[in-house]
């Protein structure tokens, strides 16, 4: 296991740089060494999609050469190909990451697709029928205290609009995520579903000024909350809640892939003893709120779908408990829906 830094070899092409960088990487015991030197090679050279493809033939510019043998060299390392270019493709949209942040996996992508299909289900116009006007204005008010003006007048104007002047009142939908990371879920949700209210909190500040950055870069207003699971959200009107909470056993984070175990942050990975502790947590924390969210969807770990499953169960909040297995056939994330 070789861990000098990378020196290029005289090589003429930038096709002959990837096919040398993916041998040191392979011999450096890199999972997808290959797949690491395209993205380290696309970030170096400016490159992505079709225009990489195009300049493998061309000469490698000789100006690249210092950020590519250091890019090679942290890689092989073990650090993240994600954290030395800084980004992450999510759900097609490019997401910034830093150590601050678990980096987004692809099988999140299918709970976010769930929660938008439900979601669209459960409350076709993206807005929630109320009895009465007060409860929307109370509802709000913490809420909109941390929210620019302009945001938010665009942001209810769906849920103004679907207001009768019968005394009934509709508020939007509200969908809040816990432990947004790198916003990935709470943006990826406000992009497609914009008539929705969507917040977020996470108990790092690092990680929320990383999703902050990436909801402004794509035009989203998402709410951003500092602090512990439910908590930043006591006492607000919650019809969704989503997480990916940290799901590894305490006693496995030692032979996780050095990867991840070494250079992804400890808070998004330790979830106790058994993994289950931030769900067990969720579930006592419902009382926090003014009433239970009639849709929950959780992504959890290997082996845990049947407990996670149990504890939804449990609580008899829904009568619809749904299994989404990811794209390995492993039970992935579990949904809680009441029809």
């Amino acid at each position: 296991m070789s861990h000098d830094s990378y020196v290029m070899p005289d090589v003429q092409s930038i096709r002959e740089a990837f096919a040398e960088a993916s041998s040191f990487l392979d011999k450096s015991g890199c999972n997808e060494p290959q797949r690491s030197s395209q993205l380290l090679l696309e970030h170096v050279l400016g490159l992505s999609g079709a225009a990489y493809y195009m300049a493998l033939a061309d000469p490698f510019p000789p100006a690249a050469r210092a950020a590519w043998e250091a890019g090679v060299t942290r890689r092989a390392a073990g650090e993240p190909v994600q954290y030395i270019t800084g980004e992450q493709e999510f759900y097609g949209r490019a997401f910034e990451v830093t150590p601050d942040v678990l980096i987004p996996r692809p099988e999140t992508e299918l709970l976010v697709e769930a929660i938008l299909k439900y979601g669209a289900e459960l409350w076709p116009d993206g807005v929630v029928a109320e009895p009465g006007g007060a409860a929307r204005e109370g509802g709000h008010a913490a809420g909109e205290a941390a929210q620019g003006d302009a945001a938010r007048e665009g942001r209810h104007a769906a849920g103004e609009a679907a207001q009768g002047d019968a005394g009934g009142s509709a508020r939007p939908l509200t969908a809040v995520d816990i432990g947004a990371g790198s916003g990935a879920i709470s943006v990826t949700l406000a992009a497609e579903a914009p008539a929705w209210r969507v917040c977020a909190g996470d108990i790092s500040p690092g990680a929320l000024a990383v999703a902050g950055r990436n909801a402004r870069r794509h035009g989203t207003a998402v709410e951003l909350r500092l602090g512990d699971l439910l908590e930043p959200f006591a006492g607000m009107e919650t019809d969704i809640l989503v997480s990916n909470p940290p799901y590894i056993p305490g006693g496995d984070i030692a032979g996780l892939q050095r990867e991840v175990r070494d250079h992804e942050p400890r808070t998004a990975l330790d979830g106790g003893a058994d993994g289950l502790d931030p769900y067990r947590r969720m579930m006592d924390q419902l009382r926090l709120l003014p009433a239970p969210p009639r849709l929950v969807g959780f992504e959890l770990g290997q082996g845990q779908a049947e407990q996670v499953a149990g504890l939804l169960r449990a609580a008899g909040h829904w009568n619809e408990i749904v299994t989404i297995d990811d794209l390995a056939g492993i039970p992935r994330h579990v949904l809680g829906i009441a029809r």
